[in-house]
């Protein structure tokens, strides 16, 4: 089974409900196994922790400690494992990221001149366009941009 969420979908409007939803995601996957559960924009409900002045800090390092919680209650003969992408792995909770959680980091840089050409080059190859259109002045440009972004202005 594979099972994606996205962070901010924990940030729920009822007290509670975020650790709850992170309780029956890992049931889920626990129930339907092997499986994947795949978060993405963890930084949403996984920031460093600091002293929460509202509600809803309190409410998303409730989702936080559940999230730790879940992760701890798995061990090696679980045939659950959990993926977490993020665009700011500097603001993440120390807790999450020590070994037992998270064992591997995967980062992915912004491409490299050579890089942007071939996703540039693959992304147009099956659109018409005009002869005017150099894509090689947009890899040229010194502009950081990702795989991402290169879609973006492609489809403009």
């Amino acid at each position: 089974a594979f099972i994606r969420v996205v962070g901010s979908e924990f940030v729920q409007k009822y007290l509670g409900e975020g650790p709850r939803m992170v309780r029956d995601v890992f049931r889920l996957a626990k129930e339907n196994s092997p499986a994947i559960i795949f978060i993405d924009e963890i930084d949403a409900i996984a920031t460093k922790r600091f002293d929460a002045q509202t509600g809803a800090d309190r409410e998303v390092q409730r989702i936080l400690l559940e999230l730790l919680n879940q992760m701890d209650g798995f061990d090696q003969t679980t045939n659950v494992k959990v993926i977490m992408a993020t665009n700011r792995a500097d603001t993440l909770d120390p807790a999450l990221l020590r070994p037992g959680r998270l064992d591997r980091k995967i980062e992915f840089p912004l491409p490299d001149r050579r890089q942007k050409r071939l996703v540039f080059s693959t992304i147009t190859s099956k659109m018409n366009l005009s002869e005017e259109v150099d894509l090689e002045d947009y890899v040229a440009r010194p502009d950081r941009i990702s795989g991402a972004d290169i879609n973006a202005i492609c489809q403009e």
